[in-house]
């Protein structure tokens, strides 16, 4: 069964025993922890940005063979390919061009060196490819040497910074560093925010009579790699890679990369004549509402206070978005796709909440220790770190500083901070993601856990994922478990590998 209303979640849960629908036995002390924030950032893999943290498994553990990139004919390429475009995002001076990035060794550079590209993480670089199929032929069953092969930014996938000269490095020494979490999905933002939201995958009715028709992948019989065109390059020294239809959905229609909201903000404009609030359903890339439960649906029946707070929420709604500041991103916001959170309902009004420009509404209740017991914060696009339009240092700027407030709020002796990001953003890592199911989980990226319960100075190498803090959330409030952390755990289970952990490994209980 795809969905459950929350009544009949109710009545299944009211029918069954404790045991195996809720979350295991809480750890004591676990309800000292009376407020869980999680601050969720953009696109960066584990080694692009900490790599070089001490105790961590990083870059000092990467070896040639480790790190060596394969063609797509899996011969070795004798040097990376130039990084297409050039290294830096359009518009930025002084410009790293395309052909000052050639003949670069096949192996992890550091974008930042000062004896070489000297582009430090306040300039914005390129974006890069990150998306559901690529980014599992770029994993290539674990061997991580297909980054390049399927990236459409050339060697910009095996690029990372000195990550010790960001503000964020001394938070990790201060608290705890996870080094093994990894991005609950393949692919993208949009897909994660959905299994940040619910651990489930957005499913298009009737997708190949709707008007999503034309998006729909055209994927080979192992499921995971998509069919190249015919005048594909043959190499990844000739060129970006191209594919018969590197679509929004799956062949079974689930939407695995970017749609947008069926609800305003949306980038769909609302149908023409019709309801403000809506977006124009026709629009090809228009998601239509969807019914899943998600973690606030799971928190409202048990009576826990929760919010998601988006930067620049009322800016996008009041249809003064821009860019470069605040470029809201209305894909990252994965309760506006749902009916329970359609325009209008009581649940939309209590729970999606203006974070304000550069996140001030949100440091308001942080500093008045009204955050609610559960607290989702989204920054806005130019403080979210995302390459492309965003530095690494505005936003690990300004978390340090959400942060900063955190640690002074009246709430901060019974608080959890999580701090992670979506996704890897086709940036490359060297360690293989644990096998799970269809859906991921996808690259490593970077996690701190931030708490006066945390193991101070401490490097966390427990199995995580982003549904490790869905999995803290429902231990911590005695939820009732999401079908979907249960069926990734049985498919963890079913490839040898033990389940993913609950976050309570980096505190002091």
């Amino acid at each position: 069964m795809r969905t459950r209303s929350l009544v009949s979640l109710a009545v299944l849960v009211a029918g069954l025993p404790v045991v195996g629908v809720h979350a295991q036995g809480k750890s004591p002390g676990i309800d000292d922890i009376q407020t869980v924030v999680v601050i969720y950032a953009e696109n960066r893999s584990f080694d692009n940005l900490y790599g070089s943290f001490p105790g961590a498994d990083g870059l000092q553990n990467v070896t040639e063979a480790n790190s060596r990139q394969l063609d797509r004919n899996g011969s070795v390429l004798q040097e990376l390919p130039p990084v297409w475009g050039g290294l830096t995002a359009k518009g930025v001076t002084p410009a790293v061009t395309e052909a000052q990035t050639a003949h670069l060794p096949n192996k992890p550079f550091a974008i930042d060196d000062p004896a070489g590209f000297n582009t430090g993480p306040d300039v914005v670089t390129h974006d890069l490819w990150h998306l559901f199929y690529q980014n599992q032929m770029q994993i290539a069953g674990g061997r991580n040497d297909r980054f390049v092969a399927y990236a459409d930014s050339g060697a910009l996938v095996m690029g990372h910074y000195d990550g010790s000269k960001l503000p964020l490095w001394s938070v990790a020494q201060k608290y705890v560093l996870a080094d093994h979490f990894f991005q609950a999905a393949f692919g993208g933002s949009f897909l994660n925010h959905f299994w940040l939201a619910c651990a489930c995958t957005p499913y298009y009715p009737d997708a190949d009579n709707s008007p999503a028709k034309s998006m729909i992948s055209a994927v080979e019989a192992d499921g995971v790699t998509l069919k190249a065109t015919a005048n594909s390059p043959a190499s990844a020294m000739d060129g970006i890679p191209k594919f018969v239809m590197s679509g929004l959905l799956t062949p079974d229609f689930y939407a695995v990369n970017t749609m947008q909201p069926p609800y305003q903000p949306s980038a769909n404009k609302p149908p023409q004549g019709g309801d403000p609030a809506l977006a124009n359903r026709e629009a090809p890339n228009t998601l239509p509402p969807q019914k899943e439960i998600t973690i606030g649906d799971l928190l409202n029946l048990k009576g826990v206070n929760w919010a998601w707070y988006a930067g620049a929420w009322q800016v996008a709604l009041d249809g003064k978005n821009a860019r470069p500041v605040p470029n809201f991103q209305y894909h990252h916001q994965p309760f506006n796709y749902f009916t329970n959170y359609a325009p209008g309902t009581p649940a939309r009004r209590e729970h999606l909440r203006d974070g304000g420009l550069d996140g001030v509404e949100f440091i308001k209740a942080i500093d008045a220790g009204s955050l609610p017991q559960v607290t989702f914060y989204k920054p806005q696009g130019n403080l979210n770190e995302h390459a492309g339009y965003a530095a690494v240092m505005a936003g690990d700027r300004h978390i340090a500083d959400v942060i900063a407030h955190l640690e002074k709020s009246p709430q901060w002796a019974h608080m959890l901070v999580v701090v992670t990001y979506d996704e890897n953003g086709g940036f490359w890592d060297h360690v293989a993601p644990p096998k799970a199911d269809r859906w991921g989980p996808g690259s490593r990226i970077p996690a701190i856990i931030v708490s006066p319960f945390a193991k101070k100075g401490y490097v966390d190498h427990t199995q995580y994922d982003t549904t490790s803090i869905l999995r803290f959330i429902t231990r911590r409030f005695d939820l009732p478990i999401l079908p979907g952390l249960a069926a990734r755990d049985a498919a963890l289970q079913a490839n040898g590998l033990p389940p993913m952990g609950d976050l309570t490994n980096a505190l002091t209980f």
